[in-house]
């Protein structure tokens, strides 16, 4: 039998974490109802939508409802005027009547007092789940195993391996994902997100076999229609693998690539495919330079001589739009290396959170207090 009819759970989510879930799953067990109030500031890096998303996604139960507010209020918990600012926010936000108050801070006495419910302490000392979101903005990477699917595939970072055709972009991409998978632990799940065009082309040409069976790859056509498509598909892909591996993500391609490819087979550019790309959440790119790589007929492949002209225009096209790219050449080892390298330099930059609004707590003195009493 539930103990309340209406509990509330509030905080910042920035970003949400194993103890805010356990805190929600609580709560969520012992009310009839349950509001989830996410309030972010302003200057905070996480949009508010982002976040009421997650916990969306996360407390999904016909019982939990996650509202979202902007607050802007610094925190102070010596101070009675702050509080009222905050409390207006609230109310606006949960204007039903609350019974029950759960946290796992010190301010959940005051909190609950404010509502006219009871304040319900979770795991205060933090002993279940040690985390918070300021260890985690600090070292996303040391509090992974403690972050939810959504979170991970917001935070992980996406690397793409592209090319001309047999420049080894798919030897590479693999290689990149085996070497951080070698250095263990979180990193074990590192994923690897194959070419869905590839894919889609053999299942092509398998069926154009069906009907003729010896039929060549050159017989095999395609329509504009197919590259949405797959650039859809690359993009679900590539989602999966970032909400279920390591901090880094190694792609064969993505949609932006698709976007040549449509060039190369079809002449001109194509407008859903390139609004497609332009919503990818992708960090590095690594071109891969057909100079000194042997073209390898798989089967698949028919443009050696193109192989000049796409590499161009991968790199053009990547330098006009402003993504960040390394171009690689040299033996396989050289190439190898130096993607590690820049990876690496990638994770190094950290994640680079806003600061959330200060807490002054402790800084009000007695006359101050005085002043606004």
């Amino acid at each position: 039998m539930k103990s309340h009819r209406h509990g509330l759970v509030l905080g910042k989510f920035y970003p949400p974490h194993a103890g805010h879930h356990h805190l929600v799953t609580t709560a969520a067990d012992r009310c009839e109802r349950l509001t989830v109030l996410v309030c972010a500031a302003s200057v905070e890096s996480i949009p508010l939508a982002d976040r009421v998303a997650w916990m969306r996604e996360v407390h999904h139960s016909p019982g939990v409802r996650v509202v979202g507010a902007v607050d802007d209020v610094p925190m102070d918990l010596d101070d009675p005027a702050i509080w009222d600012a905050h409390m207006e926010i609230f109310r606006a936000a949960v204007p039903e009547p609350v019974d029950a108050v759960f946290t796992s801070e010190a301010y959940g006495t005051e909190l609950g007092r404010r509502f006219g419910a009871e304040s319900v302490c979770v795991d205060a000392e933090r002993s279940l789940f040690p985390v918070s979101g300021t260890a985690v903005r600090q070292d996303p990477v040391a509090h992974w195993d403690f972050l939810r699917a959504p979170v991970r595939a917001a935070l992980a970072r996406r690397v793409v391996v592209l090319g001309a055709e047999s420049t080894g972009t798919t030897t590479l991409a693999r290689a990149l994902a085996d070497h951080y998978r070698e250095r263990g632990g979180i990193w074990a799940r590192t994923r690897y997100v194959p070419e869905y065009g590839r894919a889609f082309s053999e299942a092509k040409l398998a069926r154009l076999r069906e009907r003729r069976p010896g039929a060549h790859w050159s017989e095999v056509s395609f329509t504009s229609d197919d590259f949405p498509l797959i650039a859809r598909r690359q993009q679900e892909q590539e989602e999966q693998a970032a909400r279920a591996g390591s901090p880094v993500v190694f792609c064969d391609t993505d949609a932006f690539a698709t976007t040549i490819w449509h060039e190369r087979y079809l002449g001109g550019t194509h407008e859903e495919v390139a609004r497609i790309a332009a919503a990818g959440r992708q960090h590095l790119w690594f071109l891969t330079d057909h100079e000194g790589v042997p073209f390898e007929d798989d089967g698949l492949r028919d443009g050696e001589e193109l192989r000049p002209w796409m590499t161009d225009r991968f790199d053009t096209e990547l330098t006009r739009t402003g993504r960040r790219t390394v171009r690689l050449s040299g033996p396989h080892p050289r190439r190898l290396a130096t993607a590690v390298a820049a990876v690496d330099a990638l994770l190094n930059e950290g994640w680079n959170f806003a600061d959330p609004l200060p807490d002054r707590t402790g800084t009000t003195t007695a006359s101050q207090l005085t002043e606004r009493g």
